[in-house]
């Protein structure tokens, strides 16, 4: 690191403010919480508020030029070894749709995807019209879960299509694997190619050598992580960094700038700013902390009868590189029970929220910031899960395809599908009908469907009996899913 890294442009910047007790006749409207009415501050908080002022013509002035925000960008980019880094107030959502974008939009732009890619990079491939040339991950069937691609397939991909324009990896997963990036980078620069990592579960991989290697330290081109889900910002926090000559930077920068919006929130870019100064000065020691806790809760939990663990199962040959173990995944199939009741029954009696639930497991996420207390309240609320387990209905029977019947056959462009004709067909009327929208159990957000793809029946009762299960699908068009949206036929 070659920069005073104990500096903090955007907070300081925010303290100076408030010392010279600026007042702007400017939006936001409240003023500085001035207009708020006591029940709301009550609630929020007032510090919210004050710290809610312009970027521009604000924070900075209206040229922005004292250079707050450009100079903590500067600062993280030097924190973690990359040669760039970019701050985003509307999440990794915006920051992979720009680096999408940047490496392939245009007209007939191809991007090699893995299928296993978060619902916000679908919806790139929708804004930007590219063709996605589909990367198979490793698929678990007995775990019923992905596992990120290999080094191998990456390079069959590239044989296969060598006139993508890049490579887009999603790792760590949200079940915490890890791909083996070095090996799948050394693959794309062969081919002179750049290779995109949506980090989006990684801000803590620079700060600690226990936890998985960082995508910029393996190789990476493009590697975009949100502060808000591993760190210490607030939601919607995202950071992407930059290193290498495959990137054209600038074109880079005009992508966000099309997507970002115009009025960012001070706050979150201020948060920001603070975390990496503090990760800089105290993350070994705080995730060191949490790396232990973890291993503590990871014991702790394969000692209650009928919860496991998940581990070696996910570090075995032909499964994932590394593991974040952090992310506690717990198989509750020994209860006899899905994730989806657990999940709801801890909500509900212990006003305890778990990040993820499928068919027949939880994830439990540990942070820097849990602690003992925090450890002994899911440890206690996962013993009387167990205790309570018999008393739950029989899990829903969920259909699950094989791996060969998720792979989808792709007839158009996610664009045109989802932008084209479209009616909304039964679900049995709808196995052989083109997919005009994205169908995604969520979380962990790892879409079903894409548009675009052909329908089949294995697909369709997997959807329909997962959602009677209880399974959460937020973006299907008919919130019943009794209908399914498809392209019309030709007339």
């Amino acid at each position: 690191m070659s920069l005073d890294q104990s500096r903090a442009p955007l907070l300081e910047a925010l303290d100076g403010y408030r010392r010279e007790n600026r007042y702007g006749y400017t939006p936001p409207g409240h003023r500085q919480g001035r207009g708020v009415d006591d029940r709301t501050r009550s609630t929020i908080g007032g510090a919210a508020f004050e710290s809610d002022v312009l970027a521009s013509g604000g924070l900075d002035d209206r040229r922005m030029t004292n250079a707050y925000l450009s100079d903590a960008e500067e600062l993280m980019a030097d924190a973690v070894g990359a040669e760039l880094a970019f701050f985003s107030t509307c999440g990794s959502s915006l920051s992979v749709k720009a680096a999408m974008m940047a490496v392939a939009g245009g007209e007939g732009g191809e991007l090699l995807i893995t299928r296993d890619a978060h619902k916000s990079i679908v919806a790139g491939l929708i804004f930007s019209g590219l063709r996605p040339r589909w990367v198979r991950p490793r698929w678990d069937e007995t775990l019923h879960l992905t596992h990120p691609p290999s080094p191998a397939e990456v390079r069959k991909a590239w044989e296969t299509d060598p006139q993508a324009s890049g490579l887009l990896i999603v790792s760590p997963t949200p079940y915490g694997t890890c791909a083996d990036i070095r090996a799948i980078a050394d693959v794309c620069h062969e081919y002179g190619k750049p290779l995109i990592v949506d980090e989006a579960w990684g801000a803590h991989l620079p700060f600690h050598d226990e936890l998985p290697t960082w995508a910029m330290d393996a190789g990476a081109d493009v590697c975009v992580v949100s502060v808000h889900k591993m760190g210490a910002g607030f939601e919607q926090g995202s950071v992407f960094h930059v290193q290498g000559d495959l990137i054209d930077r600038s074109r880079l920068s005009r992508c966000a700038d099309l997507l970002m919006t115009t009025s960012p929130s001070v706050p979150i870019y201020a948060a920001l700013d603070g975390w990496r100064r503090y990760m800089v000065r105290s993350g070994r020691e705080v995730l060191g902390r949490g790396l232990e806790l973890a291993r503590t809760v990871r014991r702790s939990v394969d000692e209650i009868d009928g919860l496991t663990v998940t581990h070696d199962e996910l570090l075995r040959e032909e499964a994932s590189h590394d593991l974040d173990e952090m992310q506690v995944l717990i198989d509750v199939d020994g209860l006899g029970v899905s994730g989806y009741q657990c999940a709801d029954w801890l909500r509900e009696h212990h006003c305890v929220d778990l990040g993820l639930s499928d068919h027949r497991r939880i994830l439990a996420t540990i942070s820097h910031a849990d602690d003992e207390d925090t450890a002994d309240r899911l440890l206690t609320a996962l013993r009387d899960l167990a205790s309570a387990a018999d008393s739950f209905d029989p899990p829903r029977e969920i259909r699950q395809p094989s791996p060969d019947e998720l792979q989808l056959e792709n007839r158009m462009l996610p664009r045109d599908a989802f932008f084209g004709d479209t009616e909304s067909v039964s679900l049995d009327e709808a196995p052989g009908r083109i997919a005009a929208e994205q169908i995604t159990p969520y979380p962990p957000g790892i879409p079903v469907v894409v548009p675009g793809e052909v329908l089949n029946e294995p697909v369709v009762e997997y959807l329909r009996t997962g959602k009677n299960a209880g399974m959460n699908l937020p973006d299907a068009a008919d919130d019943a899913l009794d209908t399914i949206k498809v392209v019309c036929r030709p007339t």
